[in-house]
């Protein structure tokens, strides 16, 4: 596919209009008088959030439109979160929450999730959040390892604590939105004098599972902020005057970063939704309230697509100016029918849980490459390394490392200093620590970063390696197929054989017949030794509640094999 320039669709000058100059001599000091610091190490990060807007003029913009799932809306000002974060700090305080304590959110998305958060920053508590489907192991898992003292939650989910409430010392409140607790916060004050954090102090953390073990709490600090407000207002240009959705839930570090803390302090209206994926509702809520900035994840933008145009064009969706992705690759053929049924291409970006914002993406003042990653925020340095430490030349695949020199990087694994080291490497050759993302990348000639696969991901077939983003963006690519999960296959005469999993369009059948012939699609398209030998018609595949595709549950189940913690998987 073509480069895509922004002169076809670019609708307002962006935020960032010349990235090369950007770049030049970027350094975060330059920016961060944009942000409110009480002294010049002291930041709290709820603050420049929702206090700053609460105490300008934005007091009485609509900071959240809350749209229940019957789709009715309901809007919160700065004030109100400002004020209601405010009451809910200062009960916290009266309980006895101390700076530093963690409380837990294990809510829907719904107002008091938001107004938690930020009122727990703002007393220097520490905020945890948990997906609303998590079982009591998923929820035992996180409460006990971070010795969580309060855990603000409703009845209905409070029920999944019964069977490890008494195994969790440490909580000393378990507090219900929905069984008096708005109402006796409602008794506090509005009044209350922000904490003035120190910038490295914690502010929160998320549990990321992994291939292997018990899932680890990443704590980020409060200076992450700097980073998460930059990135909103450069790559999701984001402005103060915009409606953006951001479909990502809290309990994911999207959901925070990009739906709390860096779109916030942006100064935007954030739009919240927490009901099931509809086609339609998404639409009819774009066109109602009018979204101009729209970040979504690859899975959903597949199953917009699959649904076709038709249904696109029923709704007035001319507000729409940006759109953007996050939550795995996104292939180059939702980019193609982004343009088709918005005029708009979706522009991926790639950060993890641990980086704590976005480091490489696509600009809208930078011509997009399909598939690619895109660039690096200014400021950031990757380098492309090779198993021996020594970084690789151009178009050469290697494992993706970064400077660690960026403020939302995090801080520590909670009380797992050697898993937290076990990200680090010192390359002898640039002679530079440099932190390891776990991810295979190349960098092209244009100084563009290339997605390949986690590093344990990779397929080795007959002496060549294989990407499996590169198959299932090529399975995506045909008419059959919403989506695809590839894996490497043991086999005794090749090394490894590709295995597709694929997920076919409500009007396609299943037949031996369209195995061939996805099969050959793809060695035309991709290349004669990166096809799948095997391929396996499925109902859904298995993700993680940001979208992404968990190849390692897929390589699990077809060898017998463990499959290991699945806490943050969606429906599984």
């Amino acid at each position: 596919m073509d480069t895509i320039h922004k002169d076809k669709y670019l609708k307002s000058p962006p935020n960032l209009p010349d990235y090369s100059k950007a770049v030049e001599g970027f350094h975060y000091d330059k920016h961060i008088s944009e942000l409110v610091w009480f002294s010049p190490r002291h930041i709290n990060a709820a603050y420049n959030a929702i206090t700053k807007n609460a105490l300008s003029d934005r007091k009485n913009k609509v900071a959240l439109y809350y749209v229940d799932e019957n789709e009715s809306v309901n809007k919160y000002t700065f004030l109100d979160l400002e004020l209601s974060s405010n009451k809910l700090g200062n009960f916290l305080k009266a309980i006895g929450c101390n700076r530093g304590d963690r409380v837990f959110i294990f809510l829907p998305r719904v107002p008091e999730l938001y107004i938690s958060f930020i009122g727990i920053l703002k007393i220097g508590a520490i905020a945890g959040t948990m997906f609303s489907a998590f079982g009591p192991q998923a929820i035992f898992d996180r409460l006990s390892q971070s010795e969580a003292k309060f855990l603000i939650t409703n009845s209905e989910m409070a029920t999944r604590l019964k069977s490890i409430r008494n195994k969790l010392p440490n909580l000393k409140r378990i507090l219900l939105i929905d069984k008096g607790l708005m109402t006796e916060i409602d008794k506090y004050s509005d009044v209350l004098n922000t904490t003035e954090t120190d910038m490295t102090d914690d502010a929160f953390m998320l549990y990321t599972s992994g291939t292997t073990g018990k899932p680890k709490g990443i704590v980020h600090q409060h200076k992450a902020i700097i980073h998460e407000y930059l990135t909103a207002k450069w790559v999701l240009d984001i402005k103060d005057s915009d409606i953006y959705w951001c479909t990502a839930d809290p309990g994911w570090v999207t959901g925070i970063a990009y739906e709390i803390l860096g779109s916030w302090a942006c100064g935007s209206s954030t739009v919240v939704f927490p009901g099931r994926f509809s086609a339609d509702g998404w639409y009819r809520i774009i066109e109602k309230l009018k979204v101009t900035v729209w970040y979504t994840a690859p899975t959903a933008i597949r199953m917009l697509a699959s649904q076709g145009l038709t249904k696109v064009k029923k709704y007035d969706l001319s507000s729409l100016r940006f759109l953007a992705s996050v939550g795995e690759p996104l292939n180059p053929e939702p980019i193609r029918w982004g343009l088709k049924a918005f005029n708009l291409p979706f522009h991926d970006n790639y950060w993890q849980t641990e980086t704590g914002g976005i480091v490489i993406a696509n600009y809208a003042a930078l011509p997009i490459k399909p598939g690619s990653m895109g660039k690096p925020f200014p400021g950031i340095k990757p380098h492309i390394i090779a198993e021996s430490g020594d970084e690789v030349g151009v178009n050469k695949v290697g494992n993706l490392t970064l400077e660690p020199n960026w403020p939302s990087l995090m801080k520590k694994v909670w009380r797992r200093p050697k898993k937290y080291q076990s990200y680090f490497l010192y390359s002898k050759d640039l002679k530079k620590k440099l932190y390891i993302t776990g991810d295979l990348a190349y960098k092209d000639r244009d100084g563009y970063y290339w997605f390949v696969g986690r590093a344990d991901d990779v397929i080795k077939t007959a002496g060549e390696r294989v990407g499996p983003f590169e198959v299932e963006s090529a399975l995506v690519a045909h008419e059959a197929v919403v989506e695809a999960g590839v894996i490497g296959k043991p086999d005794p005469m090749r090394g490894e054989i590709i295995k597709a999993f694929v997920v076919l369009k409500p009007t396609f059948k299943q037949s031996d017949k369209l195995k061939e012939e996805l099969s050959m699609f793809v060695k035309k398209n991709l290349a004669g030794h990166a096809y799948p030998r095997e391929i396996e018609f499925v109902d859904h595949l298995p993700k993680t509640r940001s979208g992404k595709i968990m190849r390692r549950i897929l390589k699990a189940k077809e060898l017998g094999l463990p499959i290991g913690d699945t806490s943050t998987l969606e429906e599984y």
